[in-house]
């Protein structure tokens, strides 16, 4: 049984946090599906990983093409990702259920911590899969690293 892990991002930008925790997803041999709410926001964040760092490289891709099943990473829309994630990361306010907690290893659920809507969406997120029984932690950089903060 997996758990769901809440990252309120405050100190870091959104793509260098999600850099963090692919490379250790991947370094765990998981494949990930990094599901979003829009195609825009998913081609973003498709650039900014082919980008991010000269010293590193993110294998992923963005759904919609041949080689889908194969991708280690794979930025989606769809909630039944082709490539069978052993994880998924939700951004952009996209949604995750308990039983989905429960089947894999690992959600991460990554949301602006400046953005009030963000928070209102994180909030309910969190609520809604405590009271259907799954495991989240809840996760802040406010001190410059990242400290666990609460457990359900």
């Amino acid at each position: 049984m997996g758990a769901a892990y809440f990252y309120h991002l405050t100190q870091r930008p959104l793509v260098e946090t999600l850099s963090m925790l692919l490379e250790k997803s991947l370094a765990n041999g998981w494949r990930v599906a990094l599901r979003g709410t829009d195609r825009a926001g998913l081609e973003a964040l498709d650039q900014a990983l082919w980008t991010f760092s000269e010293d590193s490289f993110l294998p992923h891709g963005m759904a919609g093409g041949p080689q889908d099943a194969d991708q280690p990473v794979l930025l989606t829309l769809d909630a039944n990702a082709a490539n069978a994630p052993n994880c998924v990361m939700a951004v952009h306010g996209a949604d995750v259920t308990a039983k989905e907690v429960a089947a894999l290893e690992r959600v991460c659920v990554l949301f602006d911590g400046h953005d009030p809507v963000a928070l209102d969406q994180a909030r309910g997120l969190w609520k809604r899969l405590k009271s259907d029984g799954a495991s989240a932690q809840y996760w802040s950089e406010e001190s410059g690293r990242w400290e666990k903060k609460a457990e359900t």
